[in-house]
Order: C-alpha cells, then structure tokens, then sequence
C-alpha cells in the first residue's frame, strides 16, 4: 500500500505563484492574469493571490470574480434571476454593457472589492484529502498552505489534486 500524500509533496510554491497588492485595480489584476495563463509558467486555472502590507494573504483573484467585479451593478440578483427566468437573450443584451465606456471606470476598482476572502487554507502536513475535500466543499480552485499554522509557504489547485487521484485510480 503507498504511503498517503501529503499536500507538501504537491503544492505549488509561493514564489511561482503570481501575487498582487489588495490595492491593485480590476484592470492591472487582468494583466496579471492574463500575463499568468499565457506567460512562460502558464499558471492554471489564471488565479493571483492577494496580499495586505504585512504580506499576509487577504483572498485570491480569478477571472469570475474579475468578471463579478466587472457586471452592471444594476443587475441585482432579483434582476438577474427575473431576466433568466424570462428570457435568458435580454440577459445577454445587458451583459453588452460590460464592454462600454462606463465600465471602464468599475476596472479602476481596487482588487479587495472583488477578490474572495481567504477563508480556507491546508497546513503543509495535512492529507491531500483535506485539500480535497475542503477544494469541492466551498467551490474553491485553489487553497493557501502554511507551514506550521503561519507562514503561507505555497497553494494547492485542484490540477494537483486530481493528478494523484488519477495515478491511484
């Protein structure tokens, strides 16, 4: 029987990780990940973590919460959820706002008004099930990973997960 991996032996090491200030706007955090999925390390899925002052992780960015951060704001999710339920097109018609001179000021947004908190981490010593586990539970494409319950040291993204889920299978 193999040894349980541990999230040591899998994670992706901070430094290798593209990572920005919370005070970065929407437009350069799309730089970066546009920099991130097609650049020389080609990180994937595009994520940037996001620090404070101190250098303590605050959230993690994606392109959804980039697109959330971008949406009309008049679209409430009472709106939203009326527009589906009537016609789905008229929805995509709004969505065409997007693309407008206004919404260039919403990309001048700071990053902290969109990114998702860091809520969830995994210690280096903890089981690749917990990352599993904690990955799928809160919908998350990657966890922080500490060392010794401080120091963020690394992520671990569900690529990483199901690699070692394929080799047992």
């Amino acid at each position: 029987m193999l040894k349980p991996k541990k999230i040591r032996d899998v994670m992706v090491d901070i430094f290798e990780f593209p990572h920005i200030p919370y005070w970065y706007t929407i437009k350069q955090a799309i730089e970066m990940i546009q920099t991130a999925s097609t650049g020389e390390k080609n990180i994937h899925p595009p994520v940037i973590l996001v620090f404070e002052e101190k250098y303590n992780l605050v959230g993690v960015l994606g392109e959804r919460e980039i697109l959330r951060g971008l949406e009309p704001k008049y679209l409430s999710p009472a709106v939203h959820a009326q527009f589906v339920q009537d016609d789905e097109s008229a929805l995509a018609l709004i969505w065409d706002s997007m693309f407008d001179a206004k919404n260039k000021e919403h990309s001048n947004r700071p990053v902290s008004d969109v990114m998702l908190p860091a809520k969830h981490c995994v210690d280096v010593d903890d089981p690749l099930t917990k990352a599993a586990y904690l990955l799928v539970r809160h919908d998350l494409s990657v966890l922080p990973v500490l060392e010794n319950k401080k120091k963020m040291v690394g992520v671990v993204r569900m690529s990483e997960i199901l690699d070692e889920l394929s080799k047992a299978l």
